[in-house]
């Protein structure tokens, strides 16, 4: 709760941070603007997951587990060996984008217009897996505090920095804008890298090899989850695209942003501790199986009342945070709020398959998730549009939390507890009934109904929260201090 309140404030800022861009590239950029924004950002990130091999993940586990022992010069040996293959990949993926540049393009905007695009942002691919080795390395050490601020320096001077190039270049400063929010990162991440001091330890080319046989192979089938996840975005958004137009594809970026991003913020925030603490204890079922249970109680605690605000503010909060021009995505919104909650309580449990080191395992319902995610995605903007979309988002949660309760039921016999079982049923009874208020009661009575649920929900997750942490005794300290 500690690290989560840590990167709870961070989030929160770049939330607004978040809200700012959004704002100002929905004014400046428009719809279509956000579209090819959309379609080059998932392009690169695409690449990225191909090239990066999943070490933002796997190292940090082998960087933990190190950091657990105490023994300083494994730890150094460990940081070398992620440092190299960080330089390593980063430079494969730069190589690979200039090299596929106008096959990208082609394949993106179906011409070759975006080449030089694509070549200049080889640049990004390369500083930004720079930057994810500085916070893997700050996250595996439990440097918490520099982690948090290279997060929220890093950020701001992103939008400073951006903000004129969109206000003088419109379209046109998409790439610079990323190339220096890129540069201004990894800046931000090296300098809080070097103030960690450690230790200098020899390590041979071939120590190198061998130590990072592990990590390789556990990242190189989270990579390959990763392209499996950004390949069905990238096919949704063409698929839109060409169905739709590139109109569509800015709304639908805009509606995964605010559920998945401003919303999904909170999985970082959590993140950030609960997997080196996971990977910690994975040895020992019975201390993981209650570690992912916390998780899930406190995760759940504290999105519910954030998504029943979603549900019943949801036109403020589009307008707000883009413009009116982006209304159309409420019911795709209302319907993808609700899939946050079974995705909440699947995400948690998936951590168990990483920290066991279960690639195979993770990698095979990985795929079947992306496959039937895809099909439902497909079929639900086909059909019915953008209010489709947020059905499939909440089927196909619905379908994985089933799914990967039943795999971890089966072979490391984890279950539920009753407590999380409780708060699951009636915080998510609560999104229903605000989700009808919403649907079914004219504004502005559907906003004072709503409210009412909303504070019922805020109680009950402080009370349940009270009992876990005894916060009124913390609050209490922390205002005579």
């Amino acid at each position: 709760m500690k690290a989560t309140s840590i990167f709870g404030g961070v989030q929160v800022f770049n939330i607004l941070i978040s809200i700012g861009r959004s704002k100002i590239l929905a004014i400046l950029l428009g719809p279509a603007g956000i579209g090819v924004l959309g379609l080059i950002m998932s392009t690169t990130k695409l690449i990225s997951s191909l090239t990066n091999f999943g070490l933002g993940i796997s190292a940090v586990k082998e960087i933990a587990i190190a950091f657990e022992l105490g023994d300083e010069n494994q730890l150094a040996k460990t940081i070398v060996i992620v440092k190299r293959w960080i330089w390593f990949t980063g430079f494969f993926g730069a190589l690979l984008t200039i090299f596929l540049s106008p096959f990208l393009s082609e394949l993106t905007f179906g011409n070759k217009d975006y080449t030089i695009a694509f070549v200049w942002l080889s640049i990004t691919l390369l500083l930004n897996q720079l930057t994810s080795g500085s916070f893997v390395f700050l996250q595996g050490l439990r440097k918490l505090k520099y982690l948090a601020k290279a997060n929220v320096i890093g950020a701001a001077l992103g939008l400073i920095v951006s903000v004129p190039i969109y206000y003088y270049l419109g379209v046109e400063g998409i790439v610079p804008a990323m190339i220096f929010t890129s540069i201004l990162g990894f800046i931000v991440a090296y300098y809080f890298t070097r103030k960690v001091k450690r230790i200098k330890v020899p390590v041979t080319i071939k120590e190198t090899k061998e130590k990072g046989k592990g990590m390789l192979m556990m990242g190189f089938m989270l990579s390959i989850s990763g392209i499996m996840v950004l390949g069905v975005s990238y096919v949704i958004r063409i698929f839109i695209n060409n169905s739709g137009g590139v109109e569509d594809v800015g709304l639908y970026n805009a509606g995964i942003a605010i559920i998945s991003t401003y919303v999904g913020l909170l999985f970082t925030a959590m993140e950030t501790d609960y997997f080196p603490r996971l990977s910690a204890v994975i040895h020992d079922e019975k201390k993981a199986i209650e570690l992912i249970n916390q998780q899930a109680e406190i995760a759940i605690l504290i999105l519910a009342p954030v998504l029943i605000v979603f549900l019943v503010f949801v036109d403020w909060i589009i307008t707000i945070l883009y413009s009116s021009e982006f209304i159309p995505i409420k019911q795709m919104i209302y319907w993808a709020a609700l899939g946050m909650f079974f995705k909440v309580a699947a995400w948690v449990v998936a951590f168990f398959f990483i920290a066991k080191g279960a690639s195979k395992l993770f990698f095979w319902n990985e795929l079947v998730t992306n496959m039937y995610t895809l099909v439902l995605n497909l079929v639900g903007y086909y059909y019915w549009g953008l209010t489709g979309l947020g059905l499939s988002y909440l089927i196909s949660y619905f379908i994985y939390l089933i799914q990967i309760y039943t795999i971890t039921k089966k072979i490391y016999n984890f279950s539920f507890s009753s407590a999380i079982i409780k708060i699951f049923l009636l915080q998510f009874s609560l999104a229903i009934i605000c989700l009808l208020v919403a649907k079914q009661i004219y504004s502005p009575w559907s906003y004072g109904i709503g409210a009412i649920f909303i504070l019922i929900s805020m109680y009950y997750s402080f009370m349940e929260l009270d009992k876990r942490l005894n916060l009124n005794d913390l609050f209490s300290k922390h205002l005579k201090k």
